[in-house]
């Protein structure tokens, strides 16, 4: 979505970009309550009966999650788009070459946004209580647990899973940074950064049309 955004250009587009920046910062317990209408009973998606289940959890955190990723991407897919545009114009490459060729070219920034995602959803807590109900061993997830074992004045077992969540996050981290880093014998980014931008747009494109080809 981020990508189609960036490369194309039709009318309402600042409106779109403007309406995805300010969907970043939906209040989760807005979310988690319009979902929860739309799952329960009465609602048009009642018959499904997802409610209070991991599922209905799922759907309130990828549309919190969404919005963020799709607004970072976009801004990142277009700054390159604005650097690159008439290189990969004079070699030919329509929209979509061009979209999945700075997807290539842009991956370490996007693996960031992909990690604020994540970020997102491991930190949540309103929109999932809400639409799953904190159902010990069917719905209950750290945050929640957390939550309420404060309420319970556990303080302990609440600081104990707060650690463990925060390794988690950290460690998911660590394994990201070490997938962006090259390995032994491939030049590093400050080499990679330094080769001319024709020959980066050039190899990522060729890379992308291969692909495609395939």
């Amino acid at each position: 979505m981020g990508a189609a955004i960036a490369v194309s250009r039709f009318p309402g587009r600042q409106t779109v970009i403007v309406v995805l920046n300010a969907l970043m910062g939906l209040p989760p317990v807005v979310v988690g309550l319009l979902v929860y209408l739309l799952l329960s009973r009465a609602g048009p998606l009642g018959p499904l009966g997802i409610l209070f289940t991991p599922s209905a959890m799922v759907i309130a955190q990828s549309i919190l999650i969404l919005p963020i990723i799709a607004a970072l991407s976009r801004q990142a897919i277009e700054d390159a788009w604005r650097e690159y545009e008439e290189q990969l114009r004079s070699l030919g490459a329509g929209r979509v070459n061009a979209a999945l060729t700075l997807l290539w070219d842009t991956r370490f920034s996007l693996l960031t946004t992909t990690l604020a995602g994540f970020g997102r959803a491991a930190a949540e807590v309103g929109a999932v209580m809400i639409v799953g109900g904190n159902i010990d061993g069917v719905t209950r997830v750290m945050t929640t647990a957390i939550a309420l074992e404060t309420s319970k004045g556990d303080l302990p077992l609440a600081l104990g899973l707060g650690i463990i969540l925060i390794a988690i996050v950290i460690a998911v981290n660590a394994a990201a940074y070490l997938c962006r880093s090259p390995p032994a014998g491939e030049p590093s980014s400050i080499g990679f950064r330094s080769r001319s931008k024709r020959g980066r747009v050039r190899s990522s494109w060729a890379r992308t049309a291969r692909g495609r080809a395939c």
